[in-house]
């Protein structure tokens, strides 16, 4: 089975993410918020959720899950694992966020 790999810039969000619920709404809630995330990329590796391919626009191939308020954009690595490239809040200007995270 295929191994989930968190990218740097998803690690990074990751922390982003973690940090702002807990000065939000507290340690409890951001632990299981992070959970919920670790969880779905579980369910992404095992086919239980649902991804669609990331728009061509974005000029990278890859596909998109959600959880909850983000969207964990993710590709299928050349060993077959699965890489967490980045999760953004659906409020945010998807594309450019992506391409500051691709580095494009």
């Amino acid at each position: 089975m295929a191994t989930v790999r968190i990218q740097e810039a998803a690690s990074y969000r990751l922390d982003e993410i973690y940090r702002y619920t807990r000065d939000r709404w507290g340690t409890e809630q951001a632990d299981r918020y992070i959970v919920g995330l670790f969880d779905t990329f579980g369910k992404i590796q095992s086919h239980a959720v649902t991804s669609r391919p990331i728009p061509g626009e974005f000029g990278v191939e890859g596909y998109i899950a959600r959880y909850e308020r983000h969207l964990i954009y993710w590709r299928r690595l050349s060993n077959g694992d699965i890489g967490i490239v980045t999760i953004l809040h659906a409020r945010m200007h998807q594309i450019d966020r992506f391409r500051e995270d691709f580095g494009l």
